[in-house]
């Protein structure tokens, strides 16, 4: 007989179901949430009831939700579903998202053996802007629109518990519009989200990408013309997309979508979960593997280096600070690019080709950061050990310009970009160089990286404004590696609440997070 589901049964039926549990396991009954045990009668009735009914489901999962309150059911055929990863394209990347898909796919097969559709991102095409999803929905249409009901995005380090995953779509009807996630929202208007509803920013809500979320397939299907040419905050603008000034629907919150951590007692209710860890993939990488570039000019070498100094200087092995005046008491050197009141590309590549010179320390890693850029090195370090620097990495936060109609990904320059030494070689061996000194350092580099074939590869973890200007929620599950700005802050507080580590790496996880108790 094909499997179905029978969850949150009142604490009064739970005693039958533990004692005619392997009779339910074999008709089928793959889960049932309950806890203390009484009546009998009322809850034959219902399996009885959900046996006829799971006879007319044909090849579907038939899902019975009882609650005090009464009953519901639904019929969800796990092939309605399509399961969208939203992989990247380095090894790494590609290697979580393979694991995640093995993962879902076990599990389905314990459910069904009719299982879903699992899609990697990355694999859908050449195209390096399919990251940014909006321009895909027309092929997500035309490819699942005829025999599917749900479009369900995931990212990398996303766990599902797909029984439970089942339960809550079931729970939407599958022919009108839903737009379904874990809501994050605003406290103040911010500029990475271009001041949108600065009247009341916390009035929007939009998804937390890493608590799943989930698009039906009417919704999928509109064809409406994409708005803006840049792509900054992926999640707000995806929620604004759907929006559509009010004639597309609103986020629902669906409180199984959770970014708890997996062994939280809070995670028992979650469809989905989150390791609260920062990756460790082997050994931190060394001090001496990272050289650190700090762009600075003379107006801000009493401003904003001693913030530096303060803080993180004293974790790089290797630095240096790159100014239009050699000032031997920081020290910053003048590679002789007069300063741009903007875009810093000739300062930038001028950089690049230090790197590559005898001149400074043979690394295998190249971090450019802004004067006003608060990073915490021994994260970077743990990060790092999932990336091959054999391999041309450009790691940081992604932007996107123009992606519908074919343009180019960026790491944005505030919260620190991040080169591999063969990246470099490959950059400037391509011929690739500034149109301006003043030009945006960061969107040329997108545009070379672009040309090359070469992928950006993003991490959340890097950020481009201030802990401010970010969803309180969205923080609460990182361990962040870097933020910008010292607009209106103590950028020594902020560096002490947010990336200071007072505690020692752990061998066999992440880092040890005691000092984000707060968060």
């Amino acid at each position: 007989m094909k499997s179905f589901v029978v969850t949150d049964i009142p604490a009064r039926y739970c005693r039958l179901y533990f004692d005619v549990r392997d009779s339910l396991q074999d008709l089928g009954v793959v889960k049932c949430n309950c806890t203390e045990p009484k009546k009998k009668l009322q809850f034959i009735f219902f399996l009885f009831f959900t046996v006829l009914r799971h006879r007319s489901c044909g090849p579907a999962l038939i899902v019975l939700v009882v609650r005090a309150t009464g009953f519901m059911w639904a019929c969800l055929d796990l092939r309605e579903i399509v399961f969208i990863i939203q992989s990247q394209r380095n090894y790494f990347h590609v290697r979580q998202a393979e694991r995640l898909r093995a993962d879902l796919l076990k599990q389905a097969h314990s459910l069904t053996k009719n299982p879903p559709v699992v899609v990697l991102l990355h694999s859908l095409s050449d195209n390096e802007g399919d990251w940014s999803i909006l321009p895909l929905l027309p092929y997500l249409s035309y490819s699942f629109g005829k025999n599917s009901s749900w479009i369900v995005f995931l990212e990398e380090e996303t766990n599902v518990r797909m029984a439970t995953l089942v339960q809550v779509l079931a729970k939407f009807a599958k022919n009108k519009e839903w737009f379904l996630g874990k809501p994050l929202h605003d406290e103040e208007s911010t500029i990475i989200h271009h001041y949108a509803f600065a009247e009341n920013p916390s009035v929007f809500k939009y998804p937390d990408f890493a608590a799943a979320w989930a698009l039906s397939i009417p919704l999928v299907v509109r064809d409406e013309p994409l708005k803006s040419d840049f792509t900054i905050d992926l999640k707000h603008e995806v929620a604004l997309y759907i929006w559509d000034n009010g004639k597309g629907p609103h986020l629902t919150a669906v409180p199984e979508l959770c970014t708890d951590p997996v062994v939280s007692p809070q995670a028992q209710r979650c469809a989905t979960t989150l390791s609260r860890e920062l990756q460790l993939c082997g050994e931190p990488v060394n001090r001496e593997d990272i050289f650190v570039a700090v762009k600075t000019c003379r107006k801000f070498h009493s401003e904003r280096v001693p913030v530096i100094k303060k803080t993180w200087e004293k974790d790089a092995l290797y630095l240096e600070y790159y100014s239009d005046h050699a000032d031997p008491s920081i020290p910053t050197i003048n590679l002789g690019v007069p300063n741009t009141e903007r875009g810093h590309c000739g300062k930038t590549f001028a950089i690049l080709q230090r790197f590559l010179s005898s001149t400074v320390p043979n690394t295998r890693w190249l971090l450019v950061v802004d004067d006003d850029t608060l990073i915490s090195l021994p994260r970077l370090r743990v990060l790092l050990s999932c990336y091959n620097p054999s391999e041309p990495v450009c790691l940081g936060e992604r932007y996107g310009y123009g992606l519908s109609q074919g343009g180019y990904s960026y790491i944005t320059g505030g919260g620190g970009m991040v080169f591999s030494r063969e990246a470099v070689v490959q950059l400037l061996d391509s011929g690739c160089k500034c149109y301006s000194n003043d030009a945006p350092d960061d969107m040329v580099l997108g545009m070379c990286l672009n040309a090359l074939g070469l992928p950006v590869t993003h991490s959340p973890l890097f950020h481009q404004a201030r802990p401010e200007d970010y969803a309180r929620d969205f923080l609460a599950h990182q361990v962040p590696i870097s933020f910008h700005k010292h607009w209106n802050i103590d950028p020594v507080a902020v560096f002490n609440k947010w990336l200071k580590d007072d505690l020692k790496e752990k061998p066999s996880g992440g880092l040890n997070k005691s000092t984000k108790t707060e968060l």
